[in-house]
């Protein structure tokens, strides 16, 4: 019982420090994933002293983890941002990771000399970006919505050939030409699993009266869960039917959307704090002085040889500009991800494995504090900053079953074009109305020259025939103002 309680005192306070390191990474513009190896590190065998080197373990608990992230950052990427770079991610998360692999195995082979499969090897761990670090440091930069797009398509989506190789390499057998068709078959498959649970999750989820709200956000998190481990178990990739799982569930009309995806982002923020501080832990600062020369090696391997030469190759054939180009290629970051691919051959007693962790722990490290810490910069001096973040305007959905009705939860952020609409002018579909507005703390019952406000919260009752009708409506004012029709703006997409 008192080890239980140690256990659990220690936990809260790492998870109350690494929230706290939050603000500290988003005022510096850096993932917070070194704060949480640091604090990991801290723990382990140099600071605290507690002793940690289970790798079948590490990696297990990585891999769960992963899962997570994966679920939030499908659940919380907006379709209509990275559906104008579908193609280009696509090609970033897998033919860019198959020239990244083959430029790096060989640049690897010839500098460090290793033998050929284990060059392929190092290729295949270091060609995943992370998601976790993508995420967090892309959705604070104001760049174009294509970029952005691109970025984390490849980042959600890359995770599973990379996974796929790392694994295929891990293992004894020789490599014959069947590998193309296997990786083929597992991505494929993996995608329609993640489309299909999606999708069958959506209509359960909008069919069901669940008794408290709290049950909506841990049922569509199960569903991407679910759709990890159907995957796995047909031998299909069960990363990329997570995500793809989150991304169908994220983009529909889910009931208490916005608390979904709440719940998602602490969930994907505490697996990124467990994750991060465990492989601290794991790693031993003694050994990681052996590494500092390859890992650096393998880190300028891949930021200016290989990434630049898959970006080059792969975004040509979609006529994206230079400066587009130069950026992608400096916005590959590495994070956990990384470090979890190398733990596989390691638990499988490949020779050599450790040095590849001990040298990806490096390479992340340097990496981020590189890359990471320098996108802002390079963004304008390309010229690529927008000046503006992205905003979508948040439309929370309420299920009233005995009413066979609907409440919607408007917030109405800040430039948006319902700011000075009158409510008459809204003209909502018949059978739905605006019930209450909330401003400055104080609701109140609106009525025809009411004008919304920056700000304001407003609740529309629908009926569920025109429940859809009428959110497509407010999203097509809050793009075009009070003339959306005239202007041809549906709303939709």
């Amino acid at each position: 019982m008192a080890d239980l309680t140690v256990a659990l005192g220690i936990g809260a306070a790492v998870i109350l420090m690494a929230v706290l390191a939050v603000r500290v990474s988003v005022r510096v513009g850096l993932p917070s994933l070194l704060l949480y190896l640091g604090i990991g590190v801290l723990l382990g065998e140099a600071g605290a002293g507690i002793e940690f080197s289970n790798a079948e373990l590490t990696q297990a608990l990585g891999l769960a983890a992963l899962v997570l992230i994966l679920t939030e950052g499908g659940l919380t990427t907006r379709w209509d941002e990275v559906k104008p770079a579908l193609w280009p991610g696509i090609a970033l998360s897998t033919v860019a990771v198959a020239i990244s692999v083959g430029v790096a195995g060989v640049a690897l082979h010839w500098i460090l000399g290793f033998d050929w499969r284990l060059a392929l090897l190092w290729g295949a761990v270091l060609a995943s970006t992370d998601a976790a670090a993508v995420f967090s440091v892309l959705r604070n930069l104001k760049v174009t919505r294509r970029l952005v797009g691109s970025l984390e398509l490849e980042s959600g989506l890359n995770d599973a050939p990379c996974y796929i190789a790392v694994v295929l390499l891990t293992s004894s057998d020789p490599i014959t030409w069947k590998l193309p068709l296997t990786l083929t078959y597992e991505l494929g498959v993996g995608a329609v699993v993640g489309l299909g649970l999606g999708w069958l999750g959506t209509h359960a989820l909008r069919r069901a009266a669940l008794p408290a709200t709290g049950l909506y956000p841990l049922a569509t998190v199960a569903v991407c869960v679910l759709a990890f481990a159907t995957g796995q178990f047909i031998h299909a990739s069960g990363l990329l039917a997570t995500y793809v799982a989150g991304l169908v569930l994220g983009n529909s009309k889910l009931p208490h959307r916005a608390d979904t995806l709440s719940f998602a982002e602490g969930l994907g923020w505490l697996a990124q704090i467990g994750l991060f501080v465990l492989l601290g832990l794991f790693a031993s600062p003694a050994r990681l002085l052996d590494a500092i020369v390859p890992g650096l090696v393998a880190g300028a391997v891949v930021t200016l040889l290989a990434r630049p030469a898959s970006v080059l190759l792969t975004m040509t054939p979609f006529r994206v500009p230079w400066r587009e180009q130069v950026f992608l290629s400096w916005a590959g970051l590495r994070g956990a991800v990384p470090i979890v691919l190398a733990m596989i051959p390691l638990s499988q007693g490949v020779d050599g494995a450790y040095q590849l962790v001990d040298a990806v722990f490096v390479l992340v490290i340097v990496l981020t504090l590189v890359q990471g810490g320098t996108l802002r910069t390079l963004s304008k001096v390309l010229r690529l900053d927008t000046g503006a973040s992205a905003r979508e305007i948040d439309v929370d959905v309420a299920t009233l079953d005995e009413l066979d009705a609907e409440l919607l939860q408007v917030t109405i952020p800040v430039g948006s074009k319902l700011h000075g609409v009158y409510l008459a002018e809204l003209r909502l579909p018949p059978g739905a109305t605006v019930s209450l507005v909330a401003r400055d703390g104080k609701g109140f019952t609106p009525g025809p020259t009411t004008r919304l406000q920056e700000g304001d919260q407003v609740l529309v009752v629908t009926t569920q025939a025109v429940r859809s009708a009428t959110e497509t409506r407010i999203r097509a004012v809050d793009r075009a103002g009070r003339y959306a029709r005239w202007k041809g703006e549906t709303g939709s997409g």
